[in-house]
């Protein structure tokens, strides 16, 4: 038997492989060489054309409301709490729900749950947009961030069952300029719809639609992936504990201080609530067959480093950008669109670090001095933003923006490759998405932390520069955002002076979580590059059981 074999084998492939029978399934040149599912690159394309305006609709949505939120907010009559939280419920829902999805799309059908995704983003925007309240746009936020959340997992794994490893890098930079155009875009879409007296903030989520729905009829022509069930199961147990633990925690950073005194009844209760739901979710995951994030990871030095390290680059970076658009529109009073304009030496410090640190990165295999030179570059953005106030130079905050995005640019990405480099093939997968979980999860958090923050030292700095005749006149209660359309000229300048000195906070904060991530880079082991692609190294994994499992065989 194995004589007629081995002929056959040299007959089907060049003669080069001789010595080398272990690629012995002759079927692994032929179907994933190139690609995956038997698909050409023209094919390929036309599906990523869907799914990539998918993501584009993703990215813009998150960005396009920054610019346009200090309007929103002041047009609604909203407070700086309901401002942080208009931000955090979309990536709450988003953070909490991507898990979820990428298990559900172990069961049904990777297009149908895209497309599901997309009507849910459609259908939460358009009631985003007809809101009359800040709770009721909070509460359409969450449905809108359910719907994101399903984009950014689904896509990613529409992706990598569509495209080989071997052959993922070449469709890997269209997503790259996908979400290069969506953050530079966003602000400046969403501070011209704001600013064109016919069109409104309303249509900062309206705008979206259109390409959603064009997204969703591409992916109906073009997307053609096998449904491949697996037994899975889900586990909603851990998920509701997860989210039941991170809202508690949240809610409370949001209002105590403001609703409540920080050392209270409240205060006690939110904690020990979201204690002991973090608490059930641990021990949901250690004895789930399939938990939402595997602890088996975090047995792994660099997993669980750069998981520290994303979630203070995610704290970071999300809590202090959210408000940067919030400084140059009250505090400098800026157009919506300048305010636009002006975060571009951020984005553009950020694409050009990225890209010229991957190339690096590929040619020496060498990764550990790009992500030190990174976090440290990013402790000294905020450092040196720390130091701005209602008078700063727009050059010199330009440059201040341009370090804090070269040093994000160096570091978010490479993240994940740290990670993808050090585990098993088997869990590549879980681990991505648990650093971009974390991530997001530190950006939720980060939010809402930082707006407490600022909320607070807004507040403290009201309350001494207002004169006793203007507090009088204000009816003696405490004066914030919520104000600044109807408040008295006097009164209107000091919470703008305000709120352009107590950013400045915001961005110290930032740099001392920031420091964290730099601690948790420099204890990472660099392992240098491996040069086999995903499905190489799960081959070559998986070979000892194989051979185990034969071996076993020809026993019996």
């Amino acid at each position: 038997m194995t004589t007629t074999r081995e002929p056959d084998a040299r007959a089907g492939a060049a003669p080069a492989p001789q010595p080398s029978v272990e690629p012995r399934p002759s079927v692994e040149p032929q179907a994933p060489v190139e690609q995956q599912g038997r698909m050409s690159h023209r094919q390929i394309l036309e599906a990523l054309s869907g799914m990539l305006l998918a993501m584009f609709v993703a990215f813009l949505s998150s960005t396009v409301v920054s610019n346009a939120l200090p309007t929103i907010i002041t047009d609604l009559r909203g407070s700086q709490s309901q401002y942080t939280w208009v931000v955090t419920a979309t990536l709450l829902a988003s953070t909490a729900s991507t898990p979820i999805w990428g298990k559900l799309a172990d069961l049904f059908s990777k297009k149908l749950l895209i497309q599901l995704a997309i009507v849910i983003f459609i259908v939460g925007s358009m009631l985003a947009g007809l809101s009359q309240s800040v709770g009721a746009l909070i509460g359409w936020r969450v449905l809108q961030g359910l719907g994101l959340g399903g984009l950014q997992a689904l896509v990613q794994i529409a992706m990598a069952a569509m495209i080989s490893p071997r052959e993922r890098g070449r469709y890997s930079g269209l997503l790259g300029s996908v979400m290069a155009v969506a953050t530079v875009g966003g602000p400046l879409l969403g501070g011209l719809l704001v600013d064109t007296s016919w069109l409104g903030w309303r249509w900062c989520f309206y705008v979206g639609v259109p390409f959603a729905a064009v997204a969703l009829v591409l992916l109906q022509r073009t997307l053609h992936l096998p449904v491949t069930k697996r037994r899975v199961r889900i586990d909603y147990l851990g998920a509701a504990f997860l989210t039941a633990g991170v809202s508690a925690l949240l809610i409370w950073v949001t209002l105590a201080g403001d609703q409540f005194a920080w050392a209270s009844l409240e205060t006690a209760l939110f904690l020990t609530g979201g204690a002991l739901a973090i608490a059930a979710f641990v021990v949901t995951e250690m004895r789930a067959a399939e938990p939402i994030v595997p602890l088996r990871l975090f047995r792994d030095r660099t997993t669980t480093l750069a998981i520290v390290a994303s979630v203070a680059i995610g704290v970071a970076m999300f809590g202090s950008t959210v408000f940067l658009g919030q400084y140059l529109q009250i505090s400098r009073g800026y157009s919506p669109t300048a305010a636009g304009l002006l975060t571009i030496p951020m984005v553009g410090g950020l694409l050009v670090s990225s890209t010229v640190s991957g190339i690096l990165i590929s040619r020496y295999g060498r990764w550990k001095r790009f992500l030190v030179a990174g976090s440290v570059l990013v402790v000294t953005g905020f450092g040196l933003l720390s130091t701005i106030d209602h008078e700063t130079d727009m050059v010199l905050l330009g440059v201040f923006l341009f370090v804090l995005g070269v040093g994000i640019g160096m570091t978010m990405q490479n993240l994940v490759l740290a990670v993808q480099n050090t585990v098993a093939a088997t869990d590549l997968g879980a681990a991505s998405s648990a650093v971009a979980f974390f991530r997001s999860l530190g950006g939720t958090i980060g939010v809402s932390v930082l707006g407490a923050v600022l909320s607070a030292r807004v507040g403290t700095l009201i309350t001494a520069g207002l004169p006793p005749e203007a507090a009088a006149a204000a009816g003696g209660g405490s004066v914030g955002l919520a104000d600044l359309a109807d408040a008295p000229a006097p009164i209107q300048e000091l919470i703008r002076v305000s709120y352009g000195d107590a950013t400045g906070r915001i961005f110290l904060v930032s740099a001392v979580i920031a420091v964290v991530a730099v601690l948790a880079i420099v204890l990472i082991r660099e392992v240098a590059l491996r040069t086999e692609s995903g499905e190489e190294r799960l081959q070559r994994e998986s070979a000892p059981a194989l051979a185990d499992d034969e071996a076993v065989g020809t026993r019996r």
